[in-house]
């Protein structure tokens, strides 16, 4: 186990190159693993325009799904934060589509969440509150409010269509019973409010 739980390595993959966690149990929950290769010699055609492999016309693995294409057939080059690739690899038509529209996420919502907003929070049934900051931690896993570190789960509540609070629900460590805290947006209502979507999404 590493004694840096956010430390980092370079590694070099099949794929390309991946700036990956140094300890597996601190990878983000949206990560993705590497597919496994559809192995050359049981693909001769294209898995997609069933044109026949040549000398010529060369075979490619998409980096997302691990099937056998064509170059017109595996062609774009987009962007993998799920499989932690440095740089832009090659991915068929269908798995760009779906790598660019995790892109909108991972470029928005997860870089709100990150940012942190701040709350108003109350504890269980108490009537005493205090204004907090509140993000997501480094590797996804975490919501750090006030250098403590819940596991969560969340349901946003409002009756608008900004949501302007959040439950939450959590076990503290060690302990098997769960506890409430109430979260509800504080002085800038706007940061507040983009934060608690993005945790929607």
């Amino acid at each position: 186990m590493s004694s840096v739980p956010d430390g980092k390595k370079l590694v070099r993959s099949p794929s390309g190159l991946r700036m990956v966690p140094e300890n597996g149990a601190f990878n983000s929950p949206f990560s993705l693993d590497e597919p496994q290769w559809v192995p050359d010699k049981e693909c001769p055609r294209c898995m997609q325009c069933d044109t026949k492999f040549d000398f010529i016309r060369r075979k490619h693995h998409c980096r997302r799904c691990g099937r056998c294409y064509c170059d017109k057939c595996c062609s774009k080059k987009v962007a993998l934060p799920r499989m932690c690739f440095v740089d832009p690899v090659r991915q068929c038509a269908e798995c760009s589509l779906v790598s660019q529209k995790e892109l909108e996420f991972y470029d928005k919502q997860l870089k709100v969440l990150l940012g942190g907003g701040m709350f108003v929070v109350t504890l269980g049934t108490s009537d005493k509150s205090e204004t907090m900051t509140c993000r997501l931690s480094n590797n996804h896993r975490r919501q750090i409010l006030f250098q403590k570190v819940l596991s969560w789960w969340c349901v946003c509540v409002g009756g608008t269509s900004r949501a302007s609070g959040m439950l939450l629900h959590y076990k503290p460590m060690g302990s098997q019973d769960a506890q409430q805290l109430q979260m509800e947006a504080a002085e800038d209502k706007k940061v507040a409010s983009l934060w608690l979507t993005a945790m929607h999404k």
